[in-house]
């Protein structure tokens, strides 16, 4: 009887999680496939990091429902997407939203994913949401470009729009373009809770330099870039920046793009329909028939095979 009841127990214990096989790996036993529980789906296909995203969205029931809103940041191979984001139950809100492939109505009209245009996405979502909520008076944010460290202050009536900085499954490494959209936001009146050791003007032994990131900000790196290439390697020059040479746009011009296209941001952020005609799906869409439509059908299949015979 002893025997059979440690018997018993090693089954269940085995039951609990799976047994060890050599070298530790555990055998997928029936018990042990029956316990599984999938991961979320967006975990699956390693598009959302949950353990970021909780502590981004949650917020205290005293605050009777009020939202954390977010600076969502993405990245794609042509583009820069930036999105004020209130998390709700029944999905995520966006509140504004601004795109790289707007600027070119600012005059950037190439290199639209590095980190000058970065830093434009950013604070045209900034302006775009204050003027949506009625604080972009009352925030204009740092109107000129210094490279220093910004915070608003907040006014005595109305506190500044804060947003806290979602970056995704990107890793935040330091002089990520992703903390260009963070401090062009901030620039343009937002308030999100930063530091300056994620610049690409920061170093250890050398600590925050602010000329270092102006110059990435007002895009000064790729106009020198440019001479430098124009003077060591013609060919290559051409091959790199064809698109700029086609443009008439020199390395000496790249600085004053970026200034022109900030000042127009902060004059009209506000965004424009498109022209293209929506794709008309009515042709691809069965029609629905009605009872009568279908009933006379059926009567005249009835018929056709009726006269057949």
């Amino acid at each position: 009887e002893g025997e059979e009841r440690r018997g018993a127990d090693k089954d269940e214990d085995e039951g609990e999680g799976g047994r060890e096989g050599k070298m530790g790996a555990t055998l997928k036993t029936k018990q042990y496939s029956k316990r599984f529980q999938v991961k979320f789906r967006r975990r699956r296909s390693g598009k959302t990091d949950y353990y970021a995203r909780q502590r981004l969205i949650t917020q205290d029931k005293r605050k009777y429902n009020a939202p954390k809103y977010r600076l969502v940041v993405r990245f794609t191979n042509r583009d820069i997407i930036a999105q004020i984001v209130a998390a709700r139950l029944s999905g995520d809100e966006v509140i504004a939203a601004a795109y790289a492939h707007e600027l070119p109505r600012y005059g950037v009209k190439l290199g639209l994913t590095n980190f000058a245009s970065a830093y434009c996405v950013g604070l045209l979502v900034a302006r775009r949401v204050l003027k949506k909520m009625g604080l972009d008076e009352l925030y204009t944010g740092a109107e000129e470009v210094t490279g220093e460290m910004f915070q608003v202050e907040p006014d005595d009536d109305k506190r500044p729009f804060r947003a806290l900085l979602d970056i995704g499954i990107v890793t935040a490494t330091t002089g990520h373009k992703v903390f260009a959209v963070m401090k062009g936001a901030v620039d343009g009146g937002l308030d999100v809770p930063h530091n300056e050791k994620r610049f690409p003007a920061y170093t250890k032994e050398e600590g925050f330099d602010a000329e270092v990131l102006k110059s990435h900000i007002m895009g000064e790196h790729v106009g020198e870039y440019m001479e430098l290439l124009a003077e060591e390697d013609e060919d290559r020059y051409k091959e790199q920046f064809g698109r700029y040479i086609n443009e008439g746009i020199t390395g000496d011009m790249i600085a004053d793009i970026y200034e022109k296209a900030h000042e127009a941001i902060r004059e009209n952020p506000d965004p424009v329909k498109s022209d293209k005609p929506k794709p008309d799906r009515s042709k691809y869409k069965q029609k629905k028939l009605t009872y009568d439509e279908r009933k006379a059908n059926v009567a005249k299949r009835i018929e056709e095979i009726l006269s057949k015979e």
